[in-house]
């Protein structure tokens, strides 16, 4: 069987990305992915958590450990350590209303047990995981149609709970103190999120794997906050580009002997250096602006 060969003409070669199965599959479970990791990344971001982001992201290898030497799913392995470093992370001290300092310390503490724990699960199963390279760098090509509708009932019930929270969660990101005056719970809402966080993190990395994670978590959030301050346009320009990396990365994978990750991870980086860009030409106008002395200013010292 020859490889595809890109052409010219797009419909063209969309027919022939979408000819075989495991290429929908991919399509379809990046897509709740990219949706899911840009709506949540997008607070991560707004909340500085990215660290306990990259922290929840590790809590996958001794998930995947653990559901290897227990003959489970590596998915379910995925889910409950992720949610449970989460829930870790809010239960440590310093990990709410405390200072950065003081809550990226609670962090590591808990990446560190994490690595040690998946380490002595490694030793225990007898050797290394078979799908060491899955869990490091993903495997968007091999994602099977259980794993599909996993993944999009895990997306619609962290939507949900993010729906529901939105604008209180907002608030306390913003202003915590504010907040906490105005009777928010918010020890209770940044509770709700890190689990929510680790669901997220949890799909996210059956995608991408744990090394390449951040290449939907957090540079389409990032790349939106650059080019706009209004939360709405911001989202929708984070969903936007998500799509956008997951569907060229595949779509470019598909045509190549690289694998889809590496696209992602790099259309990804290529999308954030030009939002930082477009955000400096933007800024230097007002900046220029701001440095100028006023019409009315130069007016009343001419008189």
């Amino acid at each position: 069987m020859s490889s595809p060969q890109p052409s010219l003409n797009p419909l063209r070669d969309l027919s022939q990305v979408l000819e075989y199965h495991f290429m929908v599959n991919a399509l379809l479970a990046g897509s709740i992915v990219a949706v899911l990791a840009a709506l949540v990344g997008w607070m991560m971001v707004l909340r500085r958590e990215t660290f306990t982001g990259h922290t929840l992201a590790v809590m996958a290898f001794p998930g995947a450990a653990t559901a290897a030497l227990a003959g489970l799913p590596a998915a379910l392995g995925y889910f409950v350590f992720c949610a449970s470093g989460g829930l870790a992370i809010a239960a440590l001290p310093g990990s709410t209303r405390s200072s950065w300092r003081e809550r990226s310390a609670s962090t590591g503490a808990v990446q560190a047990f994490a690595l040690a724990v998946g380490f002595l699960l490694v030793s225990l199963y007898g050797g290394v995981l078979g799908d060491l390279e899955t869990l490091l760098f993903g495997n968007l090509l091999g994602v099977s149609d259980g794993e599909v509708l996993l993944l999009g009932v895990v997306a619609i019930a962290a939507l949900a709970l993010l729906a529901c929270m939105a604008r209180p969660l907002l608030f306390a990101s913003v202003d915590p103190e504010m907040a906490a005056a105005r009777g928010l719970r918010v020890r209770a809402l940044s509770i709700a999120f890190l689990l929510l966080l680790g669901l997220t993190v949890a799909a996210a990395s059956q995608i991408t794997g744990v090394m390449l994670v951040f290449a939907v978590l957090v540079a389409p959030a990032a790349s939106a906050q650059c080019l706009s301050a209004r939360p709405a346009a911001s989202m929708a320009i984070g969903i936007a580009s998500a799509l956008l990396i997951v569907w060229l990365g595949l779509a470019i994978s598909y045509f190549s002997i690289y694998p889809a990750g590496f696209f992602i991870a790099t259309i990804s980086f290529a999308c954030y250096l030009l939002a930082r860009l477009l955000a400096i030409v933007r800024a230097r106008p007002a900046a220029a602006r701001a440095r100028s002395p006023r019409p009315q200013a130069q007016q009343a010292q001419g008189a």
